[in-house]
């Protein structure tokens, strides 16, 4: 379904993205702990390599963006697969640059906050908004993926930083970073601090938390993890995710509903 913001001229779609709800947070994290032990695992548990999985994993998710594009509203099934590969694909560049390239993760870390800084910078300046309950054209729902997929990519350096380059841990990792993502709540909640700030915060930091929750189930025991693997532990978490999206498409609860175009389109 389309429509035309009448003072733009711009034609406008439903919204692409999903509401935000707690089913929300719950697959975003769920998928950000497939996209760290679905790599690991089609990377040395099938022993694809580095470059074999990104290939293959990038193809993927080029094709399920095709399709996501294409569709005019929110499809569960469809974004939440995007989001699923995506979190792969976001987690392989930086596996790339710091196993294969030897790119120190401090450095990654760093590099991947300024390029998103400057996505988040250009889409304010060309949509004058960086909120999702307004992803109702081609270019912003553009500026949306590429935001994710540097999210990812961040998140994944980040929680590998502190995980393993600062040895803290991936328990303790994914106690902080689940600690950080309830203050931003709080901050939010309470404090009023505006919602697109602190939701962009948020889904920062639940790549790194769903990363180290990963890592820490999958990882041997000797590593510091519980030693589950990366099989078992991408089979739960994607049986938890195929369940908990057909239960959205089924009862629609996280359809964005009600769009104001005035407010939508510049």
């Amino acid at each position: 379904m389309k429509d035309k913001d009448h003072q733009s001229g711009v034609q406008v779609m439903l919204n692409k993205v999903p509401e935000i709800t707690l089913f929300f947070w719950i697959i975003k994290i769920l998928c950000t702990t497939v996209g760290e032990t679905g790599a690991d695992f089609l990377n040395m548990g099938l022993n694809f390599g580095l470059d074999n999985v990104t290939a293959i994993m990038g193809a993927l998710l080029a094709v399920v963006l095709i399709f996501q594009f294409r569709f005019k509203k929110y499809i569960p099934g469809i974004y939440w697969l995007a989001v699923v590969l995506i979190s792969i694909v976001g987690t392989l560049i930086t596996d790339n640059l710091t196993d294969k390239l030897g790119i120190p993760l401090m450095y990654t870390t760093i590099t991947f906050t300024i390029l998103l800084s400057i996505v988040f910078a250009v889409w304010y300046k060309k949509e004058k908004t960086l909120s999702i309950h307004t992803i109702v054209t081609t270019r912003r729902e553009s500026f949306y993926w590429l935001a994710i997929l540097f999210t990812f990519a961040l998140g994944t350096a980040a929680g590998d930083l502190l995980a393993e380059s600062i040895h803290l841990g991936y328990l303790l990792s994914a106690v902080i970073f689940g600690t950080l993502i309830a203050a931003v709540a709080i901050s939010h909640f309470v404090f009023k601090v505006n919602a697109i700030l602190a939701f962009w915060i948020a889904y920062i930091l639940t790549r790194p938390l769903g990363a180290s929750i990963g890592d820490y189930l999958s990882q041997d025991v000797s590593n510091g993890g519980l030693g589950l693997g990366t099989v078992i532990t991408s089979v739960i978490f994607l049986a938890t995710i195929l369940a908990t999206v057909i239960y959205l498409a089924i009862t629609k609860k996280d359809v964005i509903r009600k769009s104001n175009f005035g407010d939508q389109v510049s």
